[in-house]
């Protein structure tokens, strides 16, 4: 009769079971999030969750008057308005009751409103520059009119358009090719590529201000997203720096941590990003003081809600943004009253958020999903309530996350970027007109004035071309 087993005993047959158990139990979970990623809902919405809703707009009949009739300017300023007299009939002409056939005009009529849409069309314009001469040789001719580089047919208002329809609309160039054949220009990709990249080249004095002016600002956030490089094996990379001023875009073939160090050097403050250690080189002591994203550890929380422990964490993430609601809602987002609000009720919050990370971090495997989102708050616990002592900087890093959709519906639509040049030009319209949206300009106007004025203005006022910064010709002494 054999003895009865032992599972006491060591051996390394136990131990190669147990690496098995974990490395099972690792390739379940990153199975799950497969799964989720490719069938799963992407929102991040829970039913009756504690998430704060939208902030609903303050009712004041006499603002949203004033904002209506603020509207009703725009709009007339901006559309062509044609005013077409809409004469009676001469059988209305004569009152009914009394017969009277001489009525009497009533101020200036009773107006009505239509919109119309008028097809789309560019313009083509032939100048006749006046050429004189003298007996002796002498010849002088008019100037030329502007152009976007030298020996050109396009105004800079036809560039401006292509850039937006690229960078805002993010319209592939085949089907801007068919844009404009069916309104009768016919237009091929290779020349809208070159327009595409002398417009860049005419631009990149304003992108390098916009660029020298990220480190002096206080408060920095900042991500990063992959792109195609066409003949490229690996990855190439556009990053984004957000200030309060600027979104400022930045291509690179790897994604190294040389990026953000060329991009914000030595420089002080503070700089929100997730826990990627390519930010390590410039949030050392003496840099930049970091911080982390609220909103990275509540993803990786609300991926493992399939365990009954992740209900109280996201409970007490969804009180700390209604926090940040109630401030919006109160308009002082940004003051000494806010971060006042934050020490009274955020900060007890997130101090039972840690307190549930230690209480369960032994009950997952280290490399279990739950695991490692318990891993991530709590070893980046400094960073996520950095917003706790700064009321300038919001607990998450969503602004420059957003940001970055432009370049992912960018290579979603357009694919890659042909070479590294190419990258570079991208990220210098990219610039331009995603601080245009920043600051509710609109990007073809803008284009179509700094085009021709970026060649003229001293490198030290270039700053006042910049979007935050400058002002439509209207607006100009």
């Amino acid at each position: 009769m054999s003895p009865p087993a032992n599972d006491d005993h060591e051996c390394g047959w136990k131990a190669y079971a147990k690496a098995l158990d974990q490395q099972l139990a690792e390739m379940r979970d990153k199975l799950a999030a497969l799964e989720r990623r490719v069938l799963g809902n992407q929102s991040e919405r829970r039913k009756n969750g504690k998430m704060p809703p939208p902030v609903a707009p303050k009712s004041d009949p006499a603002a949203a008057a004033e904002k209506r009739k603020n509207a009703q300017a725009l709009r007339d300023a901006k559309l062509e308005t044609n005013n077409v007299p809409q004469p009676l009939p001469p059988d209305q002409c004569t009152c009914p009751e009394c017969g009277n056939p001489k009525l009497r005009y009533v101020g200036f009529g009773k107006p009505s409103t239509v919109y119309e849409y008028v097809q789309a069309h560019f313009r083509k314009r032939v100048y006749w520059r006046e050429t004189r001469s003298c007996r002796c040789g002498y010849i002088v001719t008019a100037a030329a009119p502007d152009r976007v580089g030298k020996k050109t047919r396009y105004a800079p208002s036809f560039v401006a358009h292509l850039i937006a329809s690229k960078c805002r609309d993010s319209f592939p160039q085949y089907r801007q090719e068919k844009a404009y054949r069916s309104i009768g220009i016919p237009m091929s990709r290779s020349t809208m590529c070159g327009l595409l990249h002398r417009g860049a080249d005419e631009l990149r004095p304003l992108y390098n201000a916009a660029l020298a002016l990220v480190p002096k600002a206080l408060d920095v956030n900042a991500d990063e997203t992959s792109i195609r490089q066409l003949g490229l094996d690996k990855r190439a990379f556009l990053w984004d720096f957000v200030t309060r001023d600027l979104v400022v875009y930045r291509y690179a073939t790897s994604r190294s941590g040389d990026t953000p160090k060329s991009v914000l050097g030595n420089s002080q403050g503070r700089l929100i990003v997730d826990a990627y250690t390519g930010y390590n080189a410039v949030t050392q002591p003496g840099k930049r003081v970091r911080g982390g994203c609220l909103a990275h550890a509540r993803r990786k929380i609300f991926d493992q809600r399939e365990h009954r422990e992740t209900k109280e964490a996201l409970d007490l993430i969804g009180e700390i943004y209604a926090v940040e609601r109630d401030a919006k809602e109160a308009d002082i987002v940004g003051t000494k009253e806010h971060l006042e609000l934050r020490q009274r009720r955020s900060r007890p919050l997130f101090a039972h958020l840690l307190c549930w990370g230690r209480r369960y971090r032994g009950a997952f495997e280290p490399r279990s999903g739950m695991g490692r989102a318990i891993r991530y708050l709590l070893n980046n616990f400094r960073e996520l309530g950095l917003f706790l002592r700064h009321e300038s900087i919001a607990p998450d890093n969503n602004i420059a996350e957003a940001n970055l959709r432009r370049v992912a519906l960018g290579r979603s639509n357009f694919l890659f970027v042909g070479n590294e040049d190419a990258g570079h030009d991208l990220a210098v319209l990219y610039t331009l007109v995603a601080s245009c949206e920043k600051h509710d300009v609109n990007p073809i106007e803008y284009l179509t004035d700094v085009l021709t004025r970026v060649s003229t203005v001293p490198a030290a006022k270039l700053e006042q071309l910049l979007p935050h910064r400058w002002k439509p010709p209207r607006q100009r002494a």
